[in-house]
């Protein structure tokens, strides 16, 4: 999968990374400039950034975004969707790009391999980390960490999931937008839009990143993060409450920018895309 190119003016850049014998990512690469890598969400694809990705390569920026193993155009095995797999991938997009200078942009799960980066792998090449509603540093309920979400709702999740995957994703598209029966903040054929994203991941990819990003520790990891971070939750976010993760995460990276936007859902790379963008680019021109 090594030697396969996209055609036209991106001729010259790879459309699928081999990151292990049978694991192959699908990726995508505009632009010219400072890289900036875009890690997609749970359970959707690479395509979900489609309203920053024009704007920061008319901003000057290469941009590079790909589909986690299991979701979208990318290889589908039946195992390894731990953050060290996950965040291996991330290293191998790196090193076969050659890529110096990246800003690493983490949406929700993607907070979480952007943050092991650095723990993993030391953030080696990496000059700046943006955290988008991301789901460090912890969201399990423990005895140390008692306002997490309780196991026996992920387990519900689960449960769910196994049972009707689509009539689920249906249902959890709904809360990452905030939709209401007053407030409806996307069309309906857009929200079945990312529902059919989200449909055509694997089940087991789905039901095994649902357990990593549930149940993964940070805590211990964030301090790692040593370039300058910028950090942005929504505080009406019900898919990953901004109380138990992006609070405590900024107090937890030592060089952190934390902006809250008020009254925005989880899913504000839509929502609040014009916001987004200007701050994304504000901050690595910083």
């Amino acid at each position: 999968m090594e030697n396969n190119f996209t055609s036209g003016n991106q001729s010259a850049k790879p459309e699928y990374i081999q990151t292990e014998p049978n694991v192959y990512l699908r990726i995508r690469d505009y632009g010219e400039g400072q890289p900036v890598i875009l890690i997609h969400g749970w359970p959707l694809s690479n395509e979900m950034w489609e309203y920053q990705i024009e704007h920061l390569v008319k901003n000057n920026f290469r941009v590079i975004t790909y589909d986690r193993r299991g979701f979208g155009k990318s290889a589908q095995p039946w195992d390894s969707y731990d953050y060290d797999a996950l965040t291996d991938d991330l290293k191998a997009v790196i090193d076969q790009l050659e890529l110096t200078d990246v800003v690493l942009v983490g949406f929700s799960m993607g907070g979480g391999e952007v943050v092991r980066y650095f723990s993993r792998h030391g953030g080696t090449n990496v000059s700046k980390a943006v955290l988008i509603s991301s789901v460090t540093p912890f969201l399990l309920k423990t005895e140390d960490n008692p306002e997490g979400i309780p196991q026996e709702k992920n387990d519900e999740m689960a449960k769910q999931i196994r049972e009707d995957r689509i009539g689920f994703l249906d249902g959890f598209g709904k809360d990452f937008f905030g939709v209401g029966l007053l407030n409806k903040p996307l069309s309906t054929p857009l929200l079945e839009y990312y529902r059919n994203l989200a449909s055509c991941a694997s089940p087991r990819a789905t039901l095994e990143c649902a357990k990593a990003f549930s149940t993964t520790d940070f805590r211990e990891e964030m301090v790692t993060v040593k370039v300058p971070t910028l950090i942005i939750h929504g505080d009406t976010d019900k898919t990953v409450p901004i109380d138990i993760s992006s609070h405590k995460a900024a107090k937890l990276i030592p060089d952190a920018r934390y902006v809250v936007y008020e009254g925005s859902p989880h899913g504000l790379f839509y929502t609040d895309k014009e916001k987004l963008n200007k701050d994304l680019v504000d901050f690595i021109n910083s």
